[in-house]
């Protein structure tokens, strides 16, 4: 749970107040000047309507440089961002021939499969000479190879469970699967703070929807208790099924889920357990394997195990792992195996080689010592951060660390100004958060040495002194260990 220092809460809610205020100023006057002006869309009604419109064109257009920027370069630790100008007020954005290098704190290239890699990469190629780009097809028709059954069988294996599906897309596989899993009669309970591919997923299944307080096994237990009690809305019948998710690294706040205790209450409610792996899997764990072996949570005692390709992998689709009963369940009726273009053969190659780099089946230690660094590299930057005075989310290990910025006015002044010195970091603000919890979210990668940390917190630092989101005071610097550590250097 976050508390806002009262006065960054009261300068936040007198900046958004302002610009609303100054927004429905300008829409009154937009308003006359309309009313002068012929249309050709008289009896229709707006297209666009409502509060999400005015935040659009009133808050968001302002500061829309700061977001979406093209990149010319596979997402390394450098990366090459392209330049946009813009000559009405940001309204447009026009891409230059220009680009600057930047160092990248926003990719989720957790493991550096990104970029070129020596045993991923001359295998991808060979795929795409043998397969082509795409099957053109679904699983059921013609879009099944024989590397789509190896990734599963692959997939399933590293996670330790004893079948796995994939697809195309990641953020498909929780919306998509969802509904198939549980409908009418059902009740899914979600953490507050789940990803909107779970929100929309849950919200097209049809079954009741509760959800309790983010990554709190003891409302959690409440919640469960009291939906067992009452039963079904109006009928008051038993429960058909009840699903619990959460997820292994929540992606906004980068905090690990409390699964020892989730998975123990839901055992003592007989509930099944969804644990979402998107940020986790590949990046935590002595061998990668995600949250489950982090906590030492037996993956036998998880239902259902989802997880995407595109962070830790450096290729895109995502998986669902569980009993042998349900995967074959869900081929026959999930839309995104039936319906669905088959994943890339070139990026199920990718996802293949990138796991046998983990495991060490390729013949080096590449990957153990890749999972040693960004878990060196995740709690050095985190701890850094932390004694400069930034409050940093999030917990130990997790490459995600979020920076609070709150104002609105902070968060194009920060992104601006990190670019302005070559290093590109992401914002993060309403809708994706509340909107007073506006943030940057920095992203890790083993591919980042010492130096481009020591770098980024430099620039990192002497922004933060300059928008003033240093909201602790820093610990004093002692020169006696710095001098240490130049000399270990």
């Amino acid at each position: 749970m976050i508390t806002i220092p009262y006065l960054t809460a009261l300068t936040t809610y007198f900046s958004y107040g302002l610009l609303f205020a100054f927004g429905q100023l300008r829409d009154l006057f937009r308003k006359f000047i309309d009313w002068w002006k012929a249309s050709n869309l008289q009896g229709y009604a707006p297209i666009c309507l409502g509060l999400e419109d005015f935040y659009i064109r009133r808050l968001y257009l302002r500061i829309q440089d700061c977001f979406g920027r093209p990149i010319s370069s596979p997402p390394d630790a450098w990366f090459d961002v392209v330049e946009r100008v813009s000559n009405d007020y940001n309204k447009t954005l026009k891409r230059t021939t220009k680009v600057s290098r930047c160092l990248n704190l926003g990719s989720y290239n957790y493991l550096g499969f990104a970029a070129a890699d020596e045993y991923c990469t001359p295998r991808v190629t060979e795929t795409l000479q043998r397969y082509s780009a795409s099957t053109c097809s679904t699983r059921v028709e013609g879009g099944s190879t024989a590397l789509h059954v190896e990734l599963e069988q692959v997939v399933a294996d590293f996670v330790g469970k004893p079948a796995a599906m994939v697809t195309g897309m990641g953020y498909v596989t929780n919306s998509a699967i969802l509904p198939v899993l549980v409908r009418h009669g059902g009740l899914i309970i979600s953490d507050s703070l789940n990803h909107n591919s779970i929100v929309n997923g849950a919200r097209g299944s049809g079954a009741t929807i509760r959800v309790f307080q983010h990554n709190t096994p003891s409302h959690l237990e409440r919640v469960l208790r009291e939906q067992i009690a009452e039963g079904q809305p109006r009928t008051h019948r038993p429960w058909k099924k009840i699903i619990v998710v959460v997820e292994g690294i929540y992606s906004m706040e980068g905090e690990l889920c409390k699964l020892p205790e989730i998975v123990s209450i839901c055992k003592k409610y007989k509930a099944y357990v969804y644990l979402d792996e998107a940020h986790s899997i590949g990046a935590v764990g002595k061998t990668g394997r995600g949250v489950c072996e982090l906590l030492g949570v037996d993956t036998a005692d998880v239902d259902i195990m989802m997880g995407t390709f595109t962070k830790s992998f450096g290729s895109c689709g995502g998986y669902i792992a569980g009993s042998k009963e349900l995967i074959q369940y869900l081929k026959y009726t999930c839309p995104a195996h039936l319906y669905a273009t088959s994943i890339s053969p070139p990026a199920a190659q990718q996802i293949i080689s990138a796991i046998k780099v983990i495991l060490g089946e390729d013949g080096s230690s590449r990957g153990a010592q890749k999972l040693a660094q960004i878990r060196e590299n995740s709690n050095y930057f985190r701890s850094e951060l932390q004694k400069m005075g930034f409050e940093v989310l999030g917990d130990n290990d997790s490459p995600v660390m979020p920076i609070m910025l709150y104002n609105p006015a902070k968060i194009p002044a920060f992104s601006r100004e990190c670019l302005k010195q070559n290093v590109a970091v992401v914002t993060v603000a309403f809708p994706a958060t509340p909107l007073l919890l506006a943030r940057a979210r920095i992203c890790i990668s083993a591919a980042h040495t010492r130096e481009d940390m020591v770098k980024a917190l430099e620039v990192i630092s002497r922004v933060g002194d300059m928008v003033g989101i240093k909201y602790f005071p820093a610990e004093p610097k002692k020169p006696e260990l710095e001098e240490g550590r130049k000399k270990v250097e």
